[in-house]
């Protein structure tokens, strides 16, 4: 028999309430429970940065986190950084204007990355966008142009 766990977290500004299975992940959580398929399932080790997320404004990875220990947190997908009305965050803007994204597998990851980097520290350099993105890994772009777009996305929310 199963244990399970009662759940409620904010997420993308949403209450939920929800049983889990004790052992359930973050992210199937997410994708499976609560229908938020950005949030992607890749390496599952916590080693690729696909599941990133932000819990209580701090990036995780949700595939090594159990949905349990999310409990009373506020979760912000990938979902939640474009607007109600369907328009990208800048952040979002940046990666299609600079061709950060290809296949698109890990863009949502390196999207929760970057926008805890530029909430903390709006006027990053290179080098420190480097570190913040090196945990994330893509196969298809080479890294240039995803560090391309969160040069721009910088820039235009600093002079926001």
């Amino acid at each position: 028999m199963a244990t399970t766990r009662t759940v409620k977290v904010r997420v993308n500004g949403v209450a939920y309430e929800q049983t889990v299975e004790a052992r359930k992940t973050l992210v199937d959580f997410l994708r499976e429970d609560l229908g938020l398929t950005g949030t992607n399932v890749g390496c599952e080790h916590g080693v690729c940065g696909a599941c990133t997320i932000l819990m209580n404004g701090e990036a995780v990875r949700s595939c090594i986190m159990l949905a349990a220990q999310a409990d009373g947190a506020e979760l912000m997908t990938v979902e939640g950084l474009a607007k109600p009305s369907g328009e990208l965050h800048p952040i979002q803007e940046a990666f299609s204007e600079k061709h950060g994204l290809q296949c698109g597998f890990c863009t949502p990851g390196f999207l929760m990355t970057t926008y805890e980097l530029l909430s903390k520290h709006p006027d990053a350099d290179e080098e420190e966008i480097k570190e913040w993105l090196s945990g994330h890994l893509c196969r298809c772009t080479g890294y240039q142009d995803i560090l391309e777009s969160v040069k721009l996305a910088a820039s235009r929310l600093r002079n926001a």
